[in-house]
């Protein structure tokens, strides 16, 4: 994995006019809770500080056009990302366009981003639990021509800091038996989950391999991501992907 001060690209064998990147907190001009690099509108951030950041993410990226930005909604919706900025109610977009940047926003929910083994398509997920248990991955994967795939797994919340109720675990074990290895017991009648592991289980059930990433702790690692479940109001890290 490239780690830059600023943002980290992904480790995976993506074709070189793919371009991936997720973005620290450091290297923008929020304040306080939002320091620093915080391009989400929706946190309580001020406005114009998060037009510095997402002009700040735009330059030292160099990217080929503003990021398509979603009102995500913690559902199963994929919309075909596009120039215009139109802001649309989805948690993950996709594209076969050069120049067209997929963007999704996170603080603890998984971002995954996708690419087919040509670089034609590309596409970008926010999954938090709700997301993955409604199939925001497969609706997703149902969108690409190309089902031959490489998958990244970016900073989310690590498997020892999810702590979950007994009716998340049985959600999922209701959808698949499979998703026992996901979850591990807590003293308290409360269940740690690892949504790595059930990204993973639910790529291996759309037949998908090549997964890539998946071991970093948006909790733990308080100077380099974003946490809502640490912090409660908080910004969010950018995870973002495009195609020459």
């Amino acid at each position: 994995m490239s780690v830059n001060k600023h943002w980290l690209q992904p480790d995976w064998p993506a074709p070189s006019h793919v371009h991936a990147v997720t973005t620290l907190r450091s290297g923008g001009v929020s304040g306080g809770v939002f320091s620093s690099l915080n391009p989400a509108m929706h946190v309580g951030d001020e406005a114009h500080l998060v037009h510095v950041n997402r002009q700040q993410i735009k330059e030292m990226l160099a990217l080929p056009s503003e990021p398509v930005w979603l009102e995500q909604i913690h559902s199963n919706r994929v919309v075909a990302a596009a120039k215009s900025q139109l802001l649309q109610q989805a948690d993950a977009s996709y594209t076969d366009l050069a120049g067209v940047v997929c963007a999704v926003m996170t603080a603890d929910c998984l971002p995954l981003l996708l690419c087919d083994v040509d670089g034609t398509q590309v596409a970008a997920i926010h999954a938090g639990w709700r997301g993955l248990l409604a199939g925001i991955i497969g609706n997703t994967v149902a969108c690409l021509k190309n089902r031959d795939l490489l998958v990244w797994l970016g900073p989310a919340i690590g498997p020892e800091s999810f702590e979950v109720g007994s009716e998340v675990r049985a959600a999922f074990l209701e959808k698949s038996a499979e998703f026992s290895s996901a979850f591990k017991e807590q003293d308290n009648g409360k269940w740690l989950a690892d949504i790595y592991q059930m990204a993973r289980i639910e790529l291996q059930a759309l037949g998908i391999n090549k997964v890539f990433g998946g071991n970093f702790c948006t909790v733990t690692e308080q100077d380099r991501f974003y946490s809502y479940r640490r912090d409660k109001v908080t910004g969010r890290m950018a995870t973002l992907i495009w195609r020459d």
